[in-house]
């Protein structure tokens, strides 16, 4: 075995048990804090290097997708732009959060998709090419539309301005993807082996960060955790419910053909909690980055659940359209 086909045994190990390793370290933050703490200052970097990987996952034909397929890429979009920012501000209302612990939840409202929804999409049998556009364009363009929702929601909360948020988002998302995706032109283009380690390899890369953040800012929050835990998880709960019921709720009623449908259902409901993390660290408070981080845990169990639940679905479906005596 070559140092190659160990590091994507490495890079499949890392991102099968993705879920067991969040729950983990996140526990160990709840009992030794101290270890995690320190790598609060390193969220923003570490934002940075998970978005390079979603870069490197991009190719041209993939921006030919959005222009092959604008009317479901809008529809995905735009429905992710509204559905989730208005539902992070109806349930701060509801549920009478605190202004940091609001913010942090407007915060995940507004930020773009996350790359958790093209894995699901890809384990829910759905059109990972629409995930990945509809991804693509709502990160694109997080420097606006993000700082614009948390202005408009929580601007009376706010000691930060527009510009400061777009320039902060620009540096640790559009930059990265792009360098990211030049990135991986080249070595297309000169080390196509390197290339496919690399996006077999990266994905557990960007496993350490994410867990990394997590377990920081579970470290940062115990006591807010064990205090006001139930009511951001409630928060957590119910907002990504909500994505996934609209998602699939729009896509159906737009006439997406159902792996369609699927795409949008997890394009909705899965965000960027990394970026909300990050900016909720630098702007804000670490009690701000609570939801965000939960909502990390979160969306990584609930998003396998329905992607399993799809992806038996269209099981069914083919063995019921299997002709009898076939095997």
């Amino acid at each position: 075995m070559t140092v190659l086909d160990g590091l994507e045994r490495v890079g499949d190990l890392a991102s099968t048990y993705f879920v067991v390793w969040i729950l983990v370290f996140a526990g160990a933050a709840l009992v030794t804090p101290d270890s995690f703490t320190w790598i609060t200052p390193y969220i923003t970097p570490l934002l940075g290097v998970i978005m390079l990987g979603m870069g490197l996952t991009l190719r041209p034909v993939d921006f030919e997708r959005i222009v092959e397929r604008p009317r479901d890429v809008a529809i995905g979009a735009i429905a992710q732009w509204v559905v989730m920012p208005v539902a992070a501000w109806v349930l701060t209302v509801v549920l009478s959060l605190p202004p940091a612990l609001a913010v942090g939840v407007i915060l995940l409202g507004a930020a773009p998709g996350g790359t958790a929804s093209n894995v699901m999409t890809y384990l829910a049998d759905g059109d990972v090419a629409l995930s990945i556009s509809i991804t693509t364009v709502t990160t694109l363009a997080a420097p606006v539309v993000m700082p614009a929702w948390v202005v408009a929601l929580a601007g009376e909360q706010l000691q930060v301005t527009f510009a400061e948020m777009f320039s902060s988002i620009v540096q640790v998302v559009l930059i990265p993807v792009v360098a990211g995706f030049v990135l991986r032109l080249l070595l297309d283009r000169y080390a196509p082996r390197v290339a496919e380690t690399g996006l077999n390899v990266f994905p557990a890369v960007s496993v350490v960060a994410i867990v990394a953040i997590v377990a920081a800012v579970v470290g940062a929050n115990v006591s807010n955790i064990l205090g006001a835990g139930l009511v951001v998880f409630v928060a957590v709960v119910a907002h990504n419910a909500v994505g996934l019921g609209a998602g699939y709720g729009v896509g159906r009623a737009t006439g997406m053909s159902e792996d369609r449908v699927r795409a949008c259902t997890f394009e909705v409901a899965l965000q960027n909690s990394g970026l909300a993390v990050a900016l909720a660290t630098a702007y804000f408070s670490p009690l701000a980055a609570l939801p965000p981080a939960l909502f990390s845990v979160w969306h990584n169990i609930s998003g396998p659940a329905v992607a399993t639940y799809f992806s038996r679905r269209s099981r069914a479906a083919r063995t019921d359209a299997t002709p009898a005596g076939d095997d």
